[in-house]
C-alpha cells in the first residue's frame, strides 16, 4: 500500500510558468546554464544551478551557492513570479508532443515507505552529490525538483487521471524541446489517494540522488524538532508518478576518446572472439544483444554477441551494457570503471547517432556505441530483486520540468 500525500505548492503564475520551467539540474552544465539564465532571467535554473550566477567555476557545494539559491527564490516569490496555492493539493502532470504523451500524479511520498523498501532504486548513488542536494534542501526548505518514480499501470488511476484532464489545466504550455507541458490541480484528490493503496510498490526512474538527500534531510530535521511526530512536511518527498506504460526508455550511448593503443583494424579483429562483426548502414541496434558501432569515416558496424558466450540465468549480466564492459570496455579499452575514467563519455539517446559521429568525426572520440535500450519490464525485475544496475544504463524521455511545482517543508513559510 502506497502512501500519498496532498500539499499546498508553490508554484509560478500560469503567466510566468513557461519561463520559469527548466530541466533538471544534473543533465545541463553550469556553462550552458549560463547561456540559458543570460536569454531567460525567471529560469528555474537560478534556483537549482544558482552556481551558475557566481564567479566562474565556483564549487557547487560552497555556502555561496546555497545562498544564491535562497536569495533568488525569495527574489521571485517578493516579484509575484511565484504563488502558494490555498489547499492542499495534488496535481496531474502530462507532458506530449505529436508522437506520445505520459499522464501521472504529482504529490508527496512517504520517505518512511522508501526506506522500508516500497520505493524502490536500481542504481547506487554518489556521496558528494547526495551532500550537495541535502544542502540546498536544507538551505531552501524545500524540495524544488520532483523525484521521477514509476508504477505498474493500474487501470483505476489511470481512469480517475482521465477525468481530471477532461478539465481546465492550470498550465498549458510548451518549452523550447518541443514537448506540451500540461498540469491540472486537484483540490479534492481522496479518491485517487485511495486507489494508490491498491499500488504495493512504486519505482525510482530518475531522481535516486534527490531522494536521498531528501531521506538525510528529513533525519536531521526529525533530529533538530523535539516536537517530532511524523506527521511534519519534511517527512514527505515531492514526486511525478507515472503509469509503465506510458514511459520511454532510451539507451544511454556510449563514446571513448582512445583505442587503448590499438589501430582499427586490431580492435576490430579483438571484437571477433565475442561478437560477429560486420559493416552496415543501421546506426541503431534492433534487437538487445545487438550494438552499432562507429569509428570514423562515416563506418558503422554492427555486433552481434555470440550466443555461446552468455553467462546464464543472471539478469544483470545479460544486459547489453554489462556484455559491452565485460567483453569490450575491460579487456579490450582497458576501462574498468565506467564511473570513475575519464576516457568514456555517455550520451543520451535523446540525441541520436548523428551527435555519436559528430563525436567521432571532430575527433573528441575514436569510438562510439549506440545500445538498445533496457525494458521497464527488466529495470522493475532487477529492482525487485535488490539488484543495482551497472552506472548510466536507463535515459528517461521526456525529462520532467523542474520549478513549475514546489514542496515547502513548512507548509507555508520559507
Amino acid at each position: 500500500m502506497v502512501t500519498l500525500r496532498a500539499f499546498r505548492a508553490l508554484r509560478p503564475v500560469p503567466e510566468k510558468a513557461a519561463r520559469v520551467a527548466a530541466v533538471p539540474y544534473d543533465i545541463i552544465c553550469e556553462a550552458e546554464a549560463r547561456s540559458v539564465i543570460a536569454r531567460n532571467p525567471l529560469s528555474f535554473l537560478r534556483i537549482s544551478l544558482s552556481e551558475a550566477e557566481l564567479t566562474e567555476n565556483t564549487d557547487y557545494s560552497n555556502d555561496q551557492v546555497f545562498s544564491k539559491a535562497v536569495e533568488n527564490l525569495h527574489q521571485f516569490i517578493k516579484n509575484g513570479i511565484f504563488i502558494q496555492d490555498a489547499e492542499p493539493s495534488i496535481y496531474v502532470y502530462r507532458l506530449s508532443n505529436n508522437i506520445r504523451k505520459q499522464t501521472g500524479i504529482v504529490a508527496c511520498c512517504s520517505i518512511d515507505e522508501y526506506e522500508r523498501g516500497m520505493i524502490k532504486p536500481h542504481e547506487t548513488t554518489r556521496p558528494d552529490k547526495v551532500e550537495n542536494r541535502k544542502a540546498q534542501m536544507l538551505a531552501l526548505k524545500a524540495h524544488t525538483g520532483l523525484i521521477f518514480l514509476a508504477f505498474r499501470s493500474n487501470e483505476k488511476v489511470k481512469n480517475l487521471m482521465s477525468e481530471v484532464t477532461s478539465q481546465a489545466p492550470i498550465y498549458d504550455f510548451s518549452c523550447e524541446d518541443s514537448i506540451r507541458q500540461t498540469i491540472w490541480r486537484v483540490s479534492q484528490p481522496d479518491e485517487i489517494i485511495r486507489a494508490f493503496s491498491d499500488i504495493r510498490t512504486l519505482y525510482i526512474a530518475d531522481g535516486h540522488h534527490r531522494l536521498e538527500s531528501a531521506a538525510k534531510v528529513r533525519e536531521i530535521m526529525r533530529q533538530q524538532n523535539p516536537s517530532h511526530t511524523g506527521k511534519e512536511e519534511y517527512n514527505y518527498v515531492m514526486a511525478g508518478i507515472f503509469p509503465s506504460d506510458e514511459l520511454q526508455i532510451l539507451p544511454y550511448n556510449r563514446i571513448i576518446e582512445d583505442l587503448n593503443g590499438l589501430t582499427p583494424d586490431e580492435f576490430l579483429k579483438k571484437l571477433t572472439e565475442n561478437f560477429i562483426v560486420r559493416e552496415t548502414r543501421k546506426k541503431k541496434p534492433s534487437k538487445s544483444g545487438d550494438f552499432c558501432m562507429y569509428l570514423g569515416d562515416g563506418k558503422w558496424f554492427e555486433l552481434r554477441y555470440k550466443a555461446d558466450k552468455a553467462p546464464g540465468d543472471d539478469k544483470i549480466e545479460n544486459l547489453d551494457v554489462s556484455i559491452l564492459h565485460r567483453f569490450i570496455l575491460s579487456p579490450i579499452l582497458g576501462i574498468q570503471n565506467q564511473r570513475t575514467d575519464a576516457r568514456i563519455e555517455f550520451v543520451g539517446g535523446i540525441f541520436g547517432p548523428e551527435e555519436l559521429e559528430k563525436y567521432v568525426d571532430t575527433g573528441h572520440a575514436k569510438v562510439a556505441f549506440s545500445l538498445f535500450p533496457i525494458s521497464i519490464d527488466e529495470l522493475f525485475e532487477i529492482a525487485d530483486s535488490g539488484k543495482i544496475l551497472p552506472p548510466k544504463s536507463t535515459w528517461f524521455e521526456p525529462k520532467l520540468k523542474d520549478g513549475l511545482l514546489i514542496h515547502l517543508f513548512f507548509g507555508d513559510k520559507l
